[in-house]
Parts: C-alpha cells; sequence; structure tokens
C-alpha cells in the first residue's frame, strides 16, 4: 500500500512539473480534455436541471391525475377539431356524478378560466387570469400559501367575495405579498377581499400560471360570469386513490363518463380523458436525446483532440527522462512500476484538464442561473462520470508510450543521455 501511494504522489509531482516547464505545449494539449469535459458536463448538467424542472411542473399539474375535457390534449390518431368542438362542455354537476360513481377516485374538483383587469386604486393590472375552482382543487393541485390563507368550506358553500391572489400581482399591487391580505381589489366592476397569496412557482410547460392569476370559489365565480361560456375552457379533475395505475382511473372514468352523458353501445365517446405525465413525454425526450446525441458528439471530437495531445505529451516526457528510466530499472525497479508511473502520470494529466473544464461549468451556472428559469445543478454522479472520462482517457492516451517505456534496456537507456 505504501508502494502505491509513493507512486501516486511521484506520479502526481511527475505530472505538475510537466505543466510547469512546458507551460504552452501542456496548456495547448489540455484544452481539448477541458473543453470536452466542459461539454460533457454542461449538456448533462443542463439537461438534467431542465428534466427535473419540467417534471416538477408536470407534477404541479396533479399527479396521477386524469382531465376530463371535451378536447383531446394530444390527438394521437390526427382526429380533425370539428369531432371535439361540437361535443358537451364539462359541467359543474359532473363533479358530484363521478364522485358518486367512480370508484377509483380519490379527489374531484372543478375548474374553469377567463381573463380580465384587476384594480386596486389607481394601479391596473391587465389580462389577469381569474380562477374558478371547487372545493377539492388544493388536494387535487399543489399549491403554497405563503401569505394568509385558503378558502374555507364555509366560503366555498356560500361564495363569498373572497380571493387567493397570485404572487407577481400580489407583488406588483402591494410591493409585497403580506401587504395584500386584506386588501380589496376590483375586476368586471365586482369588489373582493384578498385572503391569501400563493407563492411564487413559474412553469415552463405551460398549465395553471399561478403567479398571475386570482382564485374565486365557484359559487362566487358563477355569479360573475356565465359558465356555459365555452370561451372559459372548464374541465374537471380526478385524481386517483394511493397505488391506483393511471390507466386504470381512465378505464373507470371512462364508463362512468358514459353514464352521465347517457351515450349507447353504439356511439363514441363525446369527451376525452388525459392523462397530464403524459403530455409531453415523446417529445421531450426526443428533444433531450437529440441534444445528448449533439453534446456527447463535440464532447467526443474535443477528446479525441486531448487525448493525442496528452499522448504527445507522454512520447515527448518517455523520451526526455530515457536515462532516468534506464537508472531505475538499474537499481531494481521492475517493467509494471514503470509502466503504471507514466499511466498514472497520464491519467493525472487528464484529470487536472477535467478539473479545468468542471470550473469553466461551474462558473456557467452562476451566469445562467441568474437569467434561467431553473437553477443548473452540477450532480455528483455527473462529476464522477466526468473524472472517470478523464481517468480512462489518460490510461488510453498513456498506454504505448508506457509500454514503450517500461520495455527499455536499462544499459542502452543510460546509455541515451
Amino acid at each position: 500500500m505504501l508502494k502505491l501511494l509513493h507512486i501516486l504522489w511521484n506520479s502526481f509531482k511527475m505530472s505538475l512539473g510537466e505543466l510547469k516547464n512546458n507551460k504552452l505545449r501542456s496548456a495547448l494539449s489540455l484544452t481539448g480534455v477541458a473543453f470536452g469535459i466542459f461539454c460533457i458536463i454542461s449538456v448533462l448538467a443542463t439537461i438534467s436541471s431542465l428534466q427535473t424542472k419540467i417534471q416538477t411542473d408536470i407534477n404541479a399539474l396533479g399527479t396521477n391525475t386524469i382531465y376530463v375535457d371535451k378536447w383531446e390534449y394530444t390527438n394521437d390518431d390526427n382526429s380533425p377539431w370539428w369531432t371535439f368542438v361540437n361535443r358537451p362542455t364539462p359541467k359543474y354537476e359532473d363533479v358530484k356524478y363521478i364522485k358518486e360513481r367512480s370508484a377509483l377516485a380519490q379527489n374531484v374538483a372543478f375548474f374553469t378560466q377567463i381573463n380580465t383587469d384587476l384594480e386596486y386604486r389607481n394601479l391596473e393590472l391587465q389580462n389577469v387570469g381569474v380562477f374558478g375552482i371547487s372545493d377539492e382543487f388544493n388536494q387535487v393541485q399543489t399549491l403554497d400559501i405563503v401569505a394568509g390563507r385558503y378558502f374555507t368550506q364555509t366560503e366555498f358553500l356560500y361564495g363569498n367575495a373572497t380571493i387567493v391572489i397570485g404572487y407577481e400581482n400580489a407583488v406588483q399591487l402591494f410591493g409585497s405579498p403580506e401587504k395584500a391580505i386584506g386588501k380589496f381589489v376590483s375586476f368586471n366592476k365586482h369588489r373582493v377581499n384578498i385572503i391569501g397569496v400563493i407563492g411564487k412557482q413559474g412553469s415552463m410547460v405551460g398549465g395553471f400560471d399561478y403567479d398571475d392569476c386570482i382564485m374565486l370559489t365557484y359559487n362566487y365565480y358563477a355569479s360573475v360570469y356565465n359558465i356555459m361560456d365555452d370561451d372559459m375552457h372548464p374541465f374537471v379533475m380526478v385524481k386517483a386513490k394511493p397505488n391506483v395505475p393511471s390507466q386504470a382511473l381512465v378505464d373507470d372514468l371512462e364508463g362512468v363518463m358514459r353514464q352521465v352523458r347517457r351515450l349507447s353501445p353504439q356511439q363514441q365517446d363525446n369527451f376525452a380523458l388525459n392523462d397530464v405525465n403524459l403530455l409531453g413525454t415523446s417529445s421531450i425526450n426526443s428533444f433531450f436525446g437529440t441534444v445528448n446525441v449533439g453534446g456527447w458528439a463535440i464532447a467526443g471530437l474535443s477528446l479525441v483532440v486531448g487525448a493525442f495531445g496528452v499522448a504527445n505529451i507522454m512520447f515527448v516526457t518517455v523520451r526526455e527522462r530515457t536515462s532516468q528510466i534506464g537508472l531505475k530499472k538499474a537499481i531494481g525497479a521492475k517493467s509494471r512500476t514503470i509502466l503504471l508511473e507514466f499511466l498514472l502520470e497520464s491519467a493525472f494529466l487528464c484529470i487536472i484538464g477535467g478539473f479545468i473544464g468542471l470550473l469553466m461549468v461551474w462558473i456557467l451556472a452562476l451566469i445562467l442561473n441568474t437569467v434561467l428559469p431553473f437553477a443548473i445543478i452540477i450532480s455528483l454522479k455527473i462529476i464522477l462520470l466526468a473524472f472517470s472520462i478523464c481517468v480512462i482517457l489518460g490510461i488510453l492516451s498513456g498506454i504505448i508510450p508506457a509500454s514503450i517505456a517500461a520495455r527499455m534496456n536499462p544499459v542502452v537507456a543510460i546509455r541515451s543521455k
């Protein structure tokens, strides 16, 4: 063990010495390795962080949740739009029927939306989303109330003039979420009291824009707007019971909705059952796959260039240390020891290049985190992968020159000086 540690330490010192004595040559050679590792880490870290953000946004739409709507969100069979437009619009009463007849539904909520202008004193926010929701909406969706509270059952029952407001709206009108609580705002000539503020969320996959919305209980919403207006795009959200697969819930809801719509066995479904967890999965995976291939291709070219550079360094190093190799072998150093020293030195050179690449990615991540809607996180798994590639690359780059050094005749090597 001590001998191995001694070889490791000597190889590391020789690597640093090579960098110090031949700065330009080493810098040019390691640039390829550094850029290759930079490409690998940056692509993998960005894609991993983006996938995490998108998956979080999709989960925010409701995990294991089916949306009962007139429109199919994916339209996999490429049906023309007119097959959907004449379908009946989901109704608030459908919530009651689904609760009574579905054996697999845990929570059912109604949702409808329209845009309007929101006023507070002399301030006005335009095109604010007005969400009309039923009482189990917060059990289907993930809502973080950062100030105030959510609606009570009494407010849902009697349709009180209270609202929960989005974070960005609260900040723009009042400066902070806390200052919004208890204030009265107006829309469509209706004056309502703010009881809660939703935490800042943001989203990259569409869905519910909680940051720029106001939420009303369904009964109050229905007193303000004509809920049968198709422009409001109402739909019903159904969350499955624990451990119930989405497909099982879809099959269950199909039977329930056919009963609700009074469809005969010969009639086709006049409703759509959309699994939000499958939204865009194929296209997103395809996009990430393409980006991954591109990143690995660029990284591969850079690493090949870097490998030739490191190999060149090692060939020159072997030639410069020929007499030293001869002396070591003359006093008893074994061929495998010489081989191991040069392989470790080559690996250390690549690791140094990899560290430079990692540092470049870290700096880039700090910059991008200030402008991107998601944080780029460099995971330990990605770092270990990158440095494993460095070690393998170093061994492959140094195997030929190290083998030449290990096979040298000590007498000939000493005389070469």
